[in-house]
């Protein structure tokens, strides 16, 4: 099990302006929505994005804290 703020953590440890939010989707802790927003995204394209969120967060996705995730990765400014 991981809270909303060690998977945050996690997140602006890669991308230290990152605004995380977290939704747990099962009501197990493991089962996510995430809201990452980044300048870091600026000129990548969503599959890029989506890999920057995973790299973050391979720690927790190893030991199985996380189980399954479903990302939203905008740049700040929404795009």
């Amino acid at each position: 099990m991981i809270t909303n703020d060690v998977l945050a953590q996690y997140i602006t440890s890669a991308m230290p302006d990152a605004k995380v939010s977290v939704t747990d989707r099962t009501g197990t802790r493991d089962h996510l929505n995430v809201s990452v927003q980044s300048d870091l995204f600026k000129g990548k394209n969503l599959l890029d994005r989506h890999r920057m969120i995973y790299q973050a967060l391979d720690e927790p996705m190893k030991d199985g804290r996380i189980h399954a995730l479903v990302l939203q990765a905008d740049t700040i400014d929404g795009l």
